[in-house]
């Protein structure tokens, strides 16, 4: 048994980013868990995004990459925090997806006794999927990927707290997430009132989910379907995770809560704009996506859109 692979010592994964970039990241989690189904495995991430892992299959535990004592490892001249430096240590592989451009983070984990450290590339370039870039720091255990598709596990937990959410509301649900993290991967907001009025026709039950980031967009919605539609704001991930494994469709962009849908096996229909669906789209089976012409997502017409939603939505 090699030092990697003994369930004595376990894995960490330190892993930032935005909830995108940790969904893409599952599939080399899953290759981890695979590989090593006895190993303890913990995650250094943002707490809220990284929830959805915790207890959840792919993770034992988590811990913030906030916590104070974290600081020092970005400093090439901190005295590191001495009980962080031996959790550390303890480990008997380290997989490190932070961005670290002059290896300060590296040689303090070097510094503080960490023998077996993977540094994966966070940076996603070409053609290939991210999913498949994020995984190859793995292919050194010899863990190599097959499946790009992301998945997640709620617990009873947390479909039991979904259930509470959607509790009498009728059939079907439909989900739609109308914000992302950039304005150019946003369908403007006129094309989604006059398509979100056309779904509400149907008699579907449409759920607006946002967070704080999107209540532009979401105030948008409420003057325009203040009572037609439903407004889940803030969910805790794990819990949406569990809606949207309630669902009969997704309606977004190509955003972090996106890739959660698709991880949650909801079938979807994702718009994208400037970025490359070949590259950032899920490859879950269900999943299907528009791409605006010449990338504008000014340019795709809502008849579009509405010619390729499934036809319990026409």
């Amino acid at each position: 048994m090699t030092e990697a692979s003994d369930p004595r010592r376990g894995i960490l994964v330190i892993r930032g980013g935005a909830i995108g970039d940790f969904i893409l990241t599952l599939p080399a989690l899953r290759l981890l868990r695979a590989g090593f189904p006895d190993c303890r495995i913990e995650i250094v991430g943002y707490r809220h995004i990284c929830a959805v892992a915790e207890g959840r299959y792919y993770a034992d535990a988590v811990r913030s990459i906030e916590y104070a004592p974290m600081a020092g490892f970005f400093n090439p001249r901190s005295d590191l925090d001495p009980a962080l430096s031996d959790h550390f240590a303890g480990f008997g592989q380290v997989v490190s997806y932070l961005f670290d451009p002059d290896g300060y983070f590296e040689g303090n984990l070097r510094r503080c006794g960490v023998k077996n450290l993977i540094v994966g590339d966070p940076r996603i370039s070409g053609t290939t999927h991210a999913a498949r870039q994020l995984a190859r720091p793995m292919e050194s255990l010899a863990l190599f990927l097959e499946d790009e598709a992301a998945a997640v596990f709620p617990s009873d937990a947390d479909l039991a707290a979904a259930d509470r959410i959607l509790a009498g509301l009728p059939h079907p649900l439909v989900a739609i997430h109308a914000g992302s993290g950039s304005e150019k991967k946003n369908w403007p907001m006129p094309s989604w009132i006059e398509l979100i009025g056309s779904v509400v026709a149907t008699g579907a039950t449409v759920l607006a989910v946002s967070g704080e980031s999107d209540s532009r967009r979401t105030a948008a919605l409420k003057a325009e379907f203040s009572e037609r539609m439903v407004f889940l704001e803030n969910l805790p991930l794990a819990t949406l995770a569990a809606v949207f494994a309630r669902c009969a469709y997704f309606i977004g962009h190509d955003s972090g809560i996106s890739h959660l849908a698709a991880a949650a096996s909801a079938p979807c229909l994702l718009l994208f704009g400037p970025s490359d669906p070949g590259v950032w789209a899920p490859r879950n089976p269900g999943v299907k996506f528009l791409r605006a012409p010449g990338g504008d997502l000014e340019t795709l017409a809502v008849r579009h859109v509405l010619a390729a939603l499934p036809e319990i939505l026409k």
